[in-house]
C-alpha cells in the first residue's frame, strides 16, 4: 500500500546517525544520502539492502514537529533478538524508553515488541509478531 514515508528531523546528521544504529538490527539501511552540511534540503532514506527507501528522513529545521497523539511508525523484526537490539540502539542513541522489549498479549500470543520516541519525538516501535 505505501511506497515510503518521510518525517521531518531538525538536526539531519544526528537523526541519521539514530536511525543508521535503530534499524540495522531490524535488517534495514541507509540506501541513499543527500548530506550537505549547512545547506538546506538534506535527506536520507532506508531500506533493505539493495532496495528502495521505506522510510525518508528530511532536515526541516525549525518547522518540524512530529505528528500527534495516536501516530506511531512500527518496523517488522525478523526476530525477538531484533527487538531488544533495536531499543537497545535507539537508547544508545539518545532516544527515549517508550516500552521495553516483551510479549504484548493484548496486541496477540505472539505479539513481541519495544517502543521508543526517536531525538526528534517520534514514536517508533519494532515488532516481532510470529511463534518464536
Amino acid at each position: 500500500m505505501l511506497h515510503h514515508l518521510s518525517l521531518g528531523v531538525s538536526d539531519i546528521e544526528r537523526a541519521a546517525a539514530f536511525y543508521d544504529a535503530a534499524l540495522a538490527p531490524l535488517g534495514f539501511v541507509r540506501v541513499w544520502s543527500d548530506l550537505r552540511p549547512g545547506e538546506a534540503g538534506q535527506a536520507v532514506g532506508y531500506g533493505s539492502h539493495g532496495g528502495g527507501d521505506k522510510l525518508a528522513l528530511k532536515h526541516r529545521p525549525g518547522d518540524q514537529k512530529p505528528p500527534g497523539p495516536g501516530f506511531h511508525l512500527a518496523f517488522a523484526a525478523p526476530d525477538e533478538e531484533s527487538v531488544a537490539a533495536f531499543h537497545a540502539a535507539a537508547l544508545g542513541q539518545g532516544g527515549t524508553d517508550n516500552g521495553a522489549p516483551g510479549l504484548r498479549p493484548h496486541y496477540g500470543p505472539h505479539y513481541y515488541a519495544a517502543f521508543v520516541v526517536d531525538l526528534d519525538g517520534h514514536h517508533l516501535e519494532a515488532v516481532f509478531n510470529a511463534p518464536a
